[in-house]
């Protein structure tokens, strides 16, 4: 079974990928930490994050095994990742990883921009996560907040949609719902509301299918 999960930032997606994978016992992968990974190695060879020829190098060189470093979460990595992730020969390199991914035998819950749409487009469940900029901000904000970070709810706010406007906007591969996926607004819910909806919805699913 694989099951995609898009969104824009700061909706829950995240988590709640990394909830339904537990509970149905598959792997999962956050997509954005490869794109932020491919950001953190520009970085570090000094270029400029909309250098197209070195941010493709560096998805090709990709250590997936460097997908836990601490540093793809500090302040600022999730806006570069927008910016490489704009590059069509960054997404190229990274598709084939994502897509041997889901083909594991016991299947997997994969969670980014464009999962049901490119990536897995006959995924068994696609659910769409989203919510509105200001509750997005303001979840991102006391999370920054509460990891020490300077950060003003105005600023993560500004970059939200920034951030909203880019991923949407690109050329290739661009945010949006899938057709056939499930909308969830988790604007007024919380976790646990968002995550039964979600594993009602991929219950459904595979239960339909396994009576055709």
């Amino acid at each position: 079974m694989i099951v995609a999960i898009d969104g824009p930032a700061a909706s829950g997606k995240g988590t709640l990928a990394k909830r339904i994978a537990l509970h149905f016992g598959l792997a999962h992968l956050d997509t954005g930490l490869l794109y932020r990974a491919v950001a953190r190695d520009v970085r570090r060879r000094g270029d400029a994050f909309d250098d197209a020829e070195s941010a493709a190098s560096a998805a090709s060189s990709l250590d997936p095994g460097t997908l836990e470093d601490p540093s793809l979460r500090d302040p600022g990595v999730g806006e570069a990742a927008s910016v490489v992730a704009r590059i069509p020969a960054v997404r190229a390199a990274i598709l084939d990883y994502q897509r041997t991914f889901a083909r594991r035998p016991e299947g997997a819950v994969l969670d980014g921009r464009d999962i049901g749409t490119v990536v897995c487009p006959d995924a068994d469940v696609k659910i769409y996560v989203t919510a509105t900029p200001e509750v997005r901000a303001e979840r991102r904000f006391l999370e920054m907040k509460g990891r020490g970070d300077p950060v003003t709810y105005e600023a993560v706010l500004a970059d939200i949609r920034l951030r909203d406007e880019r991923d949407a906007g690109r050329e290739v591969s661009p945010m949006r719902p899938a057709i056939d996926a499930f909308l969830l607004d988790t604007s007024n819910l919380d976790i646990e509301a968002a995550f039964n909806t979600a594993v009602g919805v991929i219950s459904r699913k595979v239960g339909q299918r396994g009576r055709t």
